[in-house]
């Protein structure tokens, strides 16, 4: 079969022939029909969070229909339609048991520490592939599985509640999911940060307040707009240290700054004057839970979280076009999401 896999940190991914994976008596061997480009894949490409083993394929959004079941799964058949959990685990250690299965003592993200979605097939435990109603396609349900899970997992990190406000840096993916399960959560007034107009333009039709941080400091314009109060919660998406400082900055007292965008870089904090003093939180925010997963899906069949706009491009299975889109990405292009249809 064909896949795309990352051969040498630093340089192009590139297709190679290999071979269809067995699945074992508790796999389902998926055929896929979309795999979602993130971001994370760029910091994997560039190393700066290293993926191993090498060669490696790629891809962790991944959508597609059951083409055999091991003998001992007993939930899906051939013909399904799922979409995957990217974190493969074993179940049964203290961290699964305990509803954080992200930290399971064996487990290994696809696309990153296993063989991931960039291919023609992909094998993984039945326990990781959910039902995809058919209101949702394939692409769309391709980044549900990160961009949409992610946001969603922050936003229960924040603690958001009902008439609160919501300031969201970084206006990709995952920012146009955080906006619309914002609603969800019932935040009061949503704004979104960001330097890009086309993607604040999109953001705006989702009912968020755009803010344009080419056009002055968007911690001040965020204490204007709040009455100098600032806000309840923050999500930084973007994963530079400006933005992550920003994010604290634009707290009201006993906010909550969640921090999920990825860097190799520190950023500094006025311990006492920034978070001490204000009683703000500084939260970490890392991948989601397979539990979280239903309630996702529901909202996507339901139309709560639309999608429709927000994959914005797709691209054959060719490591040409693949890597045109993660350069894109490295560069903070105006495409939203892109997903590979084999």
């Amino acid at each position: 079969m064909k896949a795309i896999r990352l051969v040498e940190i630093g340089k192009p991914l590139v297709m190679q022939e290999i071979p269809v994976p067995e699945p074992g008596d508790r796999d389902v061997l998926v055929r896929v029909r979309a795999a979602g480009i993130c971001h994370s894949d760029v910091h994997y490409r560039a190393g700066v969070s290293p993926a191993y083993p090498l060669p490696l394929t790629l891809g962790h959004e991944v959508a597609g229909v059951v083409e055999a079941a091991g003998r001992g799964v007993k939930r899906l058949r051939p013909g399904d339609r799922v979409v995957l959990n990217y974190n493969i685990t074993c179940g049964d250690c203290y961290y699964c048991n305990s509803g954080h299965e992200q930290f399971c003592s064996s487990g290994k993200m696809i696309g990153h520490f296993t063989d991931g979605g960039y291919a023609d097939y992909i094998a993984l435990p039945e326990r990781g592939a959910l039902i995809l109603p058919e209101e949702i396609s394939f692409e769309q349900g391709a980044t549900l599985m990160c961009a949409s899970a992610t946001a969603l997992h922050a936003l229960r990190k924040s603690r958001l509640q009902g008439g609160e406000t919501l300031a969201v840096f970084g206006a990709g993916g995952l920012g146009m999911s955080a906006i619309q399960l914002g609603r969800v959560f019932g935040a009061r007034d949503i704004y979104v940060v960001d330097i890009n107009p086309i993607k604040l333009a999109m953001a705006a039709s989702f009912g968020a307040i755009p803010i344009n941080a080419q056009e002055g400091d968007p911690v001040r314009h965020l204490r204007d707009l709040t009455s100098g109060h600032g806000v309840e919660v923050a999500i930084e998406f973007i994963g530079l240290p400006q933005t992550m400082r920003q994010a604290l900055l634009s707290l009201s007292p006993l906010g909550r700054a969640v921090i999920v965008g990825i860097s190799g870089k520190p950023f500094e904090i006025d311990s006492y004057r920034e978070l001490l003093g204000p009683e703000a939180e500084l939260i970490g925010s890392n991948d989601h839970l397979l539990q979280e997963l239903p309630l996702l899906i529901e909202l996507a069949r339901r139309g709560a979280l639309d999608l429709s706009k927000v994959v914005t491009r797709t691209v054959p299975l060719e490591a040409a076009a693949v890597n045109a889109a993660l350069d894109d990405l490295e560069r903070f292009g105006d495409a939203i999401r892109t997903v590979i249809v084999p």
